[in-house]
């Protein structure tokens, strides 16, 4: 089976797997009887009524409805969670080393029970909020999907390659790369061995490309390179019970059928999972003095009521040249009124050489300062400056989001990877004043 994608980000694609020709119904979304006797099911990511540019909906022409399940149950959370007052809040620099992978033979963990809640806020009922999850499994799923009924997923894989099933196709997903599983779309995980990454969940918006303003027409992520997954089905009995799981107001539920709900023969519409390499976007920098600030960096946007002010931005620092001139060219000392959560899928970061890992985190909550260790600040304000490739071999990534998140009892305490020592590294910092 050779995978195949569309391109072009929130397009109209329209798609038939090729056992099947014809299976779209030819100038109509609903008709009597469908090609080939498949059910006609409308899936909708927006309001019927929202404006055409944001108005989201896929109709997919499947063997069986989703409706043919039995009723849900409770569903074991493990560590997946949106109690946001589980602990004290903590204002503090955070900072976590990588988040260990159990071992498969005593720890049998897939996709769904590998979930772990880092932080987050906001609720899924009122329709507003985020929250950040470390997936941590070491096994494929096996006759059960996910589904979120809550918000978006956005999968940041770190180690190990996924497999994903989806109900409009299958993609493959490796380190480097990312996708979007959007609200109420089925899908399935399968792995290779060890996997470990990051997931930004929002709820309450869509993930859309950032405006460019005075950049222009093009630059930072092109639509063209955002991939959607062609249309493939398996015609599955399993008499043995199949589960879908949904994720619903903050909670885990199952439903047993006896059938694959990956069933889509056909399907056409603009709501569609997507993946990114994130070695196709395309940097804009300072090319004279000073720092641009990070948002020049961003590549997908889920946009809050407020103009101008994200949700959440999910922003990534690539490899790229620095070449300003009589500049500190690490990031700034700064304070924020956003959150901002970090992640390294592989390499160093620049400014924490030390510390900050692959599979690792950090959260510099709201107006918490935070900048380059002393090492860093000692080094950057004596180098010499010359034009130099900057994050070679690295990739790091922020989530950041306007909202004020908390972590979790997991994040905090039972992870056990909380670095208590991450303060020290400014701890050498010393002043160089001279009146």
């Amino acid at each position: 089976f050779i995978l195949q994608y569309m391109s072009g980000f929130g397009n109209e694609h329209v798609s038939e797997d090729p056992r099947c020709p014809g299976a779209l119904p030819e100038g109509q979304n609903n008709p009597q009887v469908c090609p080939y006797g498949l059910y006609a099911e409308q899936l909708s990511g927006s309001a019927f009524t929202c404006p055409r540019p944001t108005n989201k909906r896929s109709w997919l022409y499947r063997i069986l409805p989703s409706v043919c399940h039995k009723p849900f149950k409770p569903f074991n959370e493990g560590h997946l969670t949106h109690n946001w007052d589980e602990v004290e809040p903590d204002p503090n620099q955070l900072r976590w080393k990588p988040f260990e992978i159990p071992k498969a033979p005593q720890n049998k963990l897939d996709f769904v029970s590998g979930l772990h809640t880092l932080c987050g806020a906001g609720e899924p009922r009122g329709r507003n909020g985020i929250a950040v999850h470390i997936f941590l499994c070491n096994i494929s799923m096996l006759d059960r999907c996910l589904y979120n009924s809550d918000g978006d997923f956005l999968i940041v894989p770190q180690q190990g390659k996924l497999l994903i099933t989806t109900e409009f196709g299958k993609m493959l997903v490796e380190p480097n790369e990312i996708c979007v599983i959007q609200q109420g779309m089925r899908f399935s995980v399968e792995v290779f061995g060890e996997t470990r990454g990051y997931i930004l969940e929002v709820y309450g918006a869509h993930f859309e490309l950032p405006d460019l303003g005075p950049i222009g027409a093009n630059g930072l992520a092109n639509p063209r390179d955002f991939l959607v997954p062609v249309a493939w089905y398996e015609d599955r009995e399993v008499p043995g019970g199949y589960t879908v799981i949904s994720k619903y107001q903050g909670k885990l539920f199952g439903a047993q059928q006896d059938f694959s709900p990956f069933n889509v023969v056909a399907w056409h519409g603009n709501y569609t999972p997507y993946k990114y390499h994130l070695e196709k976007f395309m940097v804009i920098n300072s090319v004279a003095f000073d720092h641009a600030d990070p948002s020049i960096f961003t590549v997908l946007t889920a946009k809050s009521t407020r103009p101008g002010v994200a949700l959440a931005d999910f922003v990534i620092f690539p490899p790229r040249w620095g070449v300003a001139n009589n500049t500190f060219r690490p990031p700034y000392y700064h304070r924020n009124c956003m959150s901002e959560f970090m992640g390294l899928i592989k390499g160093h970061y620049e400014a924490k050489e030390e510390g900050f890992q692959p599979g690792g985190a950090s959260l510099h909550s709201m107006m918490t300062p935070h900048g380059p260790d002393a090492d860093c600040f000692e080094k950057a304000s004596k180098a010499k400056l010359e034009p130099e490739r900057v994050a070679e071999g690295t990739m790091a990534f922020m989530f950041e989001s306007s909202l004020s998140m908390a972590v979790t009892k997991w994040g905090l305490q039972t992870s056990n990877r909380l670095d208590k020592n991450y303060y020290k590294c400014w701890e050498p910092l010393k002043t160089h004043f001279n009146p």
